[in-house]
């Protein structure tokens, strides 16, 4: 799969995206010219040689706290989408193999977590537990997964009705042996794709969290965070949430544009894709002039 998602352009464009965040995120603070939490006497301040994007409104250095907060909010964004992966998915994948009464919990769960406002019940749950990042993502996890349950769960069904998988159960063999031989091969493309989406939705889920100062303590500089603090001074720099906004959009995008690129490539469209290519390169080998004969 990870060859033909490479062979679209698409699929090279989003990949290439998602590597120079995540490289951003690894190395950002590292890269950071100045201590981003150090406060300073040239507030609000313009693009110059020595602050690239300006200081804020206690003099910090832009583009430090910018490269600081990437880790922040990429981490964020990756603990919505595995969280959700695993409360999601696994379930979902076994409530087509476990009976009746697992079935039924799991799907009533499901119908529950998608009734509940995730950003108010975030809150909440912070308000319990304490005003951190972590906590304020795993409970986002949790009330995303009820995409990966429905994606888990109807591709497992599709496999579920296929006579290779009533052969092995007539032969004996177990739901885990299926699970694992079966099923997950077919239940992996979709899941795939709804992970690069939820990713996506993570990232918004981050910005708007710390958008509103939750999940992250405060001067720890986030791009939601920035996002707002740069609101607050339009008048004195008005270019100043651009630079956010537009991160946050890019990683976005990329995560859609890999999404679609993840499902062109699998199930019958990938496997036309396939065929439709070495079609192409039969004809190529077939028009292509014989040698020329020696005398």
């Amino acid at each position: 799969m990870v060859r033909r998602v490479l062979s679209l352009t698409s699929g090279r464009i989003a990949v290439a995206v998602l590597t120079a965040i995540a490289l951003l995120a690894l190395f950002g603070p590292l890269l950071a010219p100045q201590d981003p939490l150090a406060a300073g006497d040239n507030t609000l301040a313009g693009v110059s040689g020595a602050h690239w994007l300006g200081t804020d409104h206690l003099g910090r250095d832009v583009l430090s706290r910018l490269l600081d907060g990437s880790r922040v909010s990429v981490l964020g964004s990756l603990e919505v989408a595995l969280t959700a992966l695993v409360v999601g998915a696994i379930p979902g994948i076994l409530s087509v193999h476990l009976g009746r009464a697992f079935e039924w919990i799991t799907l009533r769960l499901a119908d529950t977590l998608v009734a509940l406002p995730f950003l108010l019940f975030a809150v909440a749950v912070i308000a319990l537990l304490g005003n951190g990042i972590t906590q304020a993502m795993l409970v986002t996890g949790a009330l995303v997964s009820p995409l990966f349950y429905r994606v888990a769960r109807a591709a497992t069904l599709a496999v579920a009705r296929s006579q290779y998988v009533e052969a092995a159960l007539v032969a004996g063999a177990s739901t885990g042996w299926i699970v694992r031989r079966h099923v997950w091969a077919k239940v992996l493309p979709p899941i795939a794709v709804a992970l690069a989406q939820t990713i996506g939705v993570g990232f918004v889920i981050v910005s708007s969290l710390t958008f509103l100062g939750i999940g992250v303590q405060p001067p720890a500089p986030t791009w939601g965070g920035l996002l707002a603090s740069d609101l607050g001074y339009l008048s004195h720099r008005p270019w100043a949430p651009f630079a956010p906004a537009l991160l946050i959009m890019i990683t976005v995008w990329a995560c859609n544009l890999l999404a679609d690129a993840i499902r062109d490539v699998s199930g019958e469209a990938g496997r036309a894709l396939v065929n439709s290519r070495k079609a192409r390169a039969n004809r190529l080998d077939q028009t292509d002039p014989a040698p020329a004969g020696g005398a």
